[in-house]
């Protein structure tokens, strides 16, 4: 059994919900890396810049340190992690405070080189004869 061949990135301590780039990190998991940089870059949620960037960064490593093309790679996982949350306070009625917590998380994304499936080539819509 060979090692499989894969490049990551992480952005640590990112200023957005976990639960709102959840959602744009499950859009583009098992896509292609292609598509799945053109699926962030029209995206409308303010956690696509930040989940692209990585994405692009991924794609990035595997052309750098392992030699891969860009337009072979796909998502293979991509998942977002809780990071610390900064607390703070608001002014509330009667000058007491109220809880104010900024949350942060941790996007990673780790990008494959699509493999050939046996018999990719042949036309699989051809009738039996």
């Amino acid at each position: 059994m060979e090692a499989a061949v894969e490049a990551r990135a992480v952005a640590r301590f990112v200023r957005i919900t976990p639960r709102k780039a959840r959602r744009v990190v499950d859009l583009i998991r098992g896509r292609s890396a292609e598509d799945a940089v053109t699926m962030l870059r029209f995206a409308p949620q303010a956690a696509s810049e930040p989940v692209r960037k990585v994405l692009e960064s991924a794609m990035a490593n595997a052309e750098h340190n392992l030699q891969l093309g860009r337009n072979t790679l796909r998502v293979t996982r991509a998942y977002v992690d809780e990071g610390p949350t900064m607390k703070r306070w608001r002014a509330r009625a009667q000058g007491r405070p109220g809880p104010l917590e900024k949350r942060t998380c941790h996007i990673t994304v780790v990008v494959e080189p699509v493999q050939e499936q046996p018999g990719a080539g042949q036309n699989r819509n051809r009738r039996a004869r």
